[in-house]
């Protein structure tokens, strides 16, 4: 069975949506010899930047240990023009680092490529994504929440309109008001309609569902897809 290429997952606190998080990181692990290398991308909520934010920092460290990042990613990303090397939207950002412990606890050992999306263009995230492709080592995880704070049958019916958009691959039809990182998976889904990939549901809840709270929740849901059909020419500019 070939590895997944990419999976989207919600970044709450672990009580609220760590369960749905989980269908799809608990899917990695028949692969855990495979991927070596991990694409993380997802929204900046504290700083606004224009275009996509890369760490300058070597690693980042979990209470599970030390994660590596990519030494040669921005090399790879420097001609784009929205990318820029930046630790101050990194430094309180929950979005990106609420997943490393998951991809610590199912993978054997991984470097990380972590991108922050701050005000930039879908198709600006798809180049990127694009350019950090690579082949069957490398998983690309995109973190997004859904609809925020409607009561609990509003939340269900919003976010099962946004499911089924995810799984047509609208991009388009995405906006910050049914995904908070709407932009990340907007660029994940051009860039898998271009490939020919499609994502499949795994999970879709809110925090009503966990903390049994209903007037005020927040949605998540969990898609995966698999590698095959992946392979174009030109793909792979980081390599193993």
């Amino acid at each position: 069975m070939a590895a997944p290429k990419a999976i989207i997952v919600p970044h709450a606190g672990y009580l609220y949506s760590g369960a749905v998080a989980a269908t799809a990181f608990a899917s990695l692990q028949p692969h855990a010899g495979t991927i070596t290398r991990v694409v993380l991308i997802g929204p900046a909520h504290y700083v606004r930047f224009r275009g996509l934010a890369v760490p300058t920092v070597d690693a980042f460290e979990t209470p599970l240990g030390i994660v590596p990042l990519v030494r040669e990613a921005p090399t790879v990303l420097a001609d784009l023009a929205p990318v820029v090397r930046a630790d101050a939207p990194h430094a309180p950002e929950h979005a990106l680092e609420v997943e490393l412990p998951f991809l610590q606890a199912v993978l054997r050992s991984f470097e990380l490529v972590s991108l922050l999306a701050g005000d930039a263009a879908p198709e600006e995230v798809a180049g990127a994504l694009d350019r950090l492709w690579g082949g069957p080592e490398t998983l690309i995880v995109v973190s997004s929440d859904l609809s925020h704070f409607h009561n609990y049958e509003t939340a269900r019916h919003l976010d099962a309109v946004t499911a089924a958009q995810i799984e047509r691959g609208d991009w388009a039809g995405l906006g910050p008001d049914k995904a908070c990182g709407c932009l990340a998976i907007a660029g994940l889904l051009m860039e898998m309609s271009r490939r020919g990939l499609r994502a499949q549901r795994l999970a879709l809840a809110n925090s009503g569902d966990t903390t049994g709270r209903r007037d005020r929740v927040v949605g998540y849901g969990a898609w995966i897809t698999d590698f095959e059909k992946a392979t174009v020419d030109g793909e792979a500019d980081i390599r193993p």
